[in-house]
Order: C-alpha cells, then structure tokens, then sequence
C-alpha cells in the first residue's frame, strides 16, 4: 500500500492546483500590452512546451541507460514518457494555432518554431510505432532506445529555434510599451502553471509505467503458460 502514496499525493494535488490555475489565470493575471487577452493562453502553451520536451529528455536518458544496463524498467520509462510527451507537443501545437490566429490571423505559418515542433511530433509519433512492430521484446528494446537517442536532436532545435532563426515571428511578451520580458505577477502565474501541470504530467508517468510493468508482467505469465502447455502436449503425444 504504502507504494501507492505518490501517486495519490501526485493525483490530488495537481487536481486542486489545476482547478485553482484556471481562475488565477482568468483573474489574477495581468493583461499583456500588446495582445491583451490572448496572450493568457501562454501560461498553459508554455508549461506544455517545456513539460513536452522535457519527457523527450527523459525518453533520451532512460534509453541511454537501457542500452547500458539491460534493464527493461528504463524501457517502460522510456515508452511511458513519449506517449506523454507527443500528447503535450501536440496540445502545444494546438494552443499555438489558436494563439496564431489572434496574433498572425493565420492557424498556421511556416515558422521555424512551429516547423521543428511539427517535425517533433511526426519523429516521436515514429518511435512510438516503432514499439509496436512485431519484434521480441529485446530486439524492440534495443531499436526503439537508438531511436530515442537520435530523436533527441531535434528537440534542440526546437528549444533554440528563436535564437537560431532570428526571423522567427513567434509572439515575445511584453509588459508595456516597447518594454520586454514578465513582470513580477506574470512570473508567478507562470510558476504556478508549471507546477500544476508538472504534478500532472508526474501522476501520468507513474501511472503509464504502471500500466507498462503490469503489461510486461502479463506477458512474461502469458509465455510461460504457452511454454508449460507445449511441455504438456509433449509428454502426452510421447
């Protein structure tokens, strides 16, 4: 019993931070000076974003150890934190396209951020199936880390994409006229959103490599049932 405590302490406590966000937001937050309310929607694109790439880090570094030590927990962890983490990039995109059409009166452009995002998503949808061809769980294992180690360098790409392609028009914050950056009470908005969808994205990951272990378990039971019963046939045909 006692295992199961983090994930309810995870579970309730990003639910009332999730339900608190959504008026702190609305309410609290300050209007942004030069796309008023719109920009409101950047304390739920940006935690998403950086919650999103960060689990492709995870799923690189738990594919590195997997290829160094064998385990197929670092297996499960990995699969686990790329399911989330295409979900987070493409609620980002999404948000994105919504913030586009107020900010560009476009849903889509062809900016570098967008395009390595978009990119993002298709090699991660890849990887994902990939874990589902019809290899033994080893080979599976050891493709799908490689995978997961290549596929890391496009997120990079994505996280710098502003400073690498200084045309880029994706919208930048400002507080007053001609003024950059967040004020004080935006900061806080922002750190409040990231750990309300940091605690949910913690209560995901525990309970999608849950599910994974319990998965493989299941298998494991399943070969060794197949494996007496063919013993059995064995005998009963000698």
């Amino acid at each position: 019993m006692p295992r199961i405590y983090p994930l309810l302490f995870a579970a309730l406590l990003g639910g009332l931070l999730m339900t608190a966000l959504q008026p702190i937001i609305l309410l609290h937050a300050p209007l942004e000076a030069q796309m008023n309310l719109i920009q409101k929607i950047f304390y739920l694109h940006l935690p998403l974003a950086w919650w999103g790439l960060f689990s492709f880090f995870l799923v690189f570094v738990a594919s590195l150890l997997f290829l160094l030590r064998r385990n197929y927990f670092w297996d499960t962890l990995a699969e686990a934190a790329a399911e989330i983490g295409l979900v987070l990039a493409i609620l980002t995109l999404l948000s994105g396209m919504i913030w586009a059409r107020i900010s560009w009166n476009a849903w889509w452009t062809w900016d570098p951020r967008l395009s390595t995002t978009l990119i993002l998503c298709f090699i991660y949808a890849a990887y994902l199936l990939i874990r589902r061809l019809d290899f033994s769980r080893e080979r599976r294992g050891l493709i799908s880390a490689v995978v997961g180690i290549v596929a890391f360098l496009d997120v990079p790409l994505v996280f710098f994409s502003a400073r690498l392609w200084p045309q880029t028009i994706h919208p930048q914050v400002v507080t007053g006229p001609g003024a950059g950056g967040l004020d004080l009470e935006m900061k806080l908005v922002l750190l409040f959103s990231l750990a309300a969808i940091g605690f949910l994205w913690i209560t995901l990951l525990i309970l999608r490599c849950r599910l994974g272990l319990a998965a493989a378990r299941l298998d494991g039971l399943r070969a060794r049932l197949d494996m007496a019963e063919g013993h059995h046939k064995e005998h009963e045909h000698g």
